[in-house]
């Protein structure tokens, strides 16, 4: 339940602080969640509330239990933060100190309380924290963030040995927090919108219950997590300068415009390919689903989807602790294809068209693989092209196309690569092109054809509607902040780089070298 009354921060003489009245602010001080995203526009406070969030804990008791840390992706970004944190803290005169050495670079209270600020960028940083306890834990703009399994991992350190029985028996529990806060647009915004944004409106508690083993009680107990989304708008801030929303007013860039102006999460955000997506062009409507069942029941068509004459094959990226991903491709032969709902589709010879996929991952956005074996996958590969030709779907088997060349790598001499043991189940593959400047073309190459198919001129690229992986990650791809003309790697790229696998082979040759056959 989110607080009724604002609270007001004193030095015990004049307000240092108070929340800007009727506005999100009040709102994100105290949202009585355990996780807090503050969101929105630009302009409306929410650094100023992160830090009076960590502020209103200091001097009631809990003294070096209350641990913060506020974390973003470059020590740099962390500048205006500190810039604020010493205009505030220094006006409350309760003796609190800067320590701005690079091993420090925190505040510390005469009571024992600390704040810190810190650079957190890879996975495994997570290391120079671990057993840490802190009770806050803070984020500066998550959508830096390409995954949140960083985020994820971080939560281990969100705890306290704080107890009142032991420690003061005078206070509660002590709270452990999480706030974020961000703007929509940047590297982490699809996985950000799905995990904070589409489960629930603004301001509304989602809470998540699970039984655990309580060592205080030696008993099995639920527990419920709660998180909560608040809004924020520049129109709140009356402190605010026009001058400021002038310069927001003059973005060019339609995406960033309405992300930073109005906080608008609806917009394809990314870099590397929004500007050219096009749901109503790239997305082709098809249900697998509907398509078997009209078959089995005599109410579709006997010829198969895809027109005999159109090539087809596969691409695969490997992963294990990561999402591996098959894509099926069809490229146009110039023969028309007829749609599930029998409208006709005739693109230029050389289209691609994804007409299927398997994403090795629990849940598109974590960038959790599945941890599969190569046979398991090889299997799995087989089930589904079968799965394809007994539905009607396509008319012959699929031929070998490009894959992650990692699957040749040669760990352990008595130990068969990955390719071979996917061989060894009758799925094979072709070599991808590595070469040098092979990134930074394939990229260009993916968007010529998202334009083609906009333009409607040459071989263009298109997306089946169940693809649900290809769909969702591809718009949302950044680019590389230092190499402009390639893409993220730490973003979920693992379908893109199969689509660009496809695109680098070009034309569909294949050696006829294998036996390939149709499904028994």
């Amino acid at each position: 339940m989110l607080q009724d009354k604002p609270q007001t921060f004193t030095n015990g003489v004049e307000t240092v602080w108070t929340p800007i009245p009727g506005s999100s602010q009040e709102l994100a001080l105290d949202t009585r969640a355990h996780i807090t995203l503050y969101t929105g526009a630009r302009g409306p406070g929410k650094t100023d509330t992160q830090l009076m969030r960590f502020r209103k804990n200091v001097g009631v008791g809990y003294g070096s239990f209350w641990r913060g840390v506020i974390f973003d992706r470059e020590y740099k970004n962390l500048d205006d933060l500190v810039s604020k944190s010493r205009r505030w803290f220094n006006a409350f005169g309760d003796g609190a100190r800067f320590l701005s050495s690079a091993q420090d670079y925190k505040w510390v209270w005469p009571t024992g309380e600390e704040l810190l600020f810190r650079a957190i960028k890879q996975l495994d940083d997570y290391w120079n924290y671990h057993g840490q306890e802190f009770p806050f834990i803070g984020w500066n703009e998550l959508c830096k963030y390409p995954q949140l399994d960083l985020f994820d991992r971080m939560m281990s350190c969100n705890r306290s040995s704080f107890t009142p029985e032991k420690d003061n028996p005078k206070l509660p529990n002590i709270p452990l927090e999480v706030f974020a806060t961000t703007n929509p647009y940047g590297a982490g915004h699809a996985a950000v919108k799905r995990r904070f944004i589409d489960v629930a409106p603004y301001g509304q508690i989602v809470r998540k219950t699970i039984d655990v083993f309580n060592p205080r009680t030696q008993m099995k107990e639920p527990v419920t997590k709660t998180q909560v989304t608040i809004f924020g708008s520049y129109r709140e801030n009356i402190y605010l300068s026009p001058e400021y929303i002038a310069e927001l007013e003059n973005i060019t860039d339609p995406n960033i415009r309405a992300a930073w102006l109005y906080g608008d999460w609806d917009i394809v955000a990314g870099g590397a390919l929004s500007d050219l997506w096009r749901k109503n062009i790239h997305i082709l409507p098809f249900d697998p689903l509907k398509w078997g069942v009209a078959r089995l029941t005599n109410q579709g068509r006997n010829s198969p989807l895809i027109p005999e004459s159109w090539g087809l094959d596969r691409c695969f990226d490997w992963g294990s602790t990561q999402p591996f991903c098959v894509v099926w491709f069809a490229e146009a032969s110039g023969e028309e294809m007829t749609m599930q709902d029998g409208s006709t589709f005739c693109p230029p010879p050389g289209t691609l068209v994804v007409i299927n996929e398997w994403y090795g991952s629990k849940e598109i956005g974590t960038n959790q693989g599945l941890r599969l074996s190569a046979p398991d996958i090889a299997e799995g590969i087989l089930k589904i092209e079968k799965g394809m030709y007994e539905n009607g779907i396509i008319a012959s088997m699929p031929w070998p196309g490009p894959a992650d060349n990692s699957i040749r790598d040669v760990r352990e001499i008595e130990v068969d690569t990955i390719e071979k043991k996917m061989a060894d189940k009758g799925i094979h593959w072709e070599s991808s092109d590595k070469s040098a400047g092979s990134r930074k073309m394939g990229l260009q190459l993916v968007r010529e054809r998202l334009e083609a198919s906009v333009r409607k001129e040459g071989a263009g690229l298109y997306f089946f509607s169940h693809c649900n992986a290809c769909i969702s990650t591809l718009p949302a791809l950044p680019r590389d902040d230092k190499k402009i003309d390639d893409v993220d790697t730490e973003a979920e790229d693992h379908p893109y780089d199969c689509v660009r696998y496809r695109v680098l082979k070009g034309a569909n040759r294949y050696a006829r070298t294998l036996d390939i056959s149709r499904p028994h």
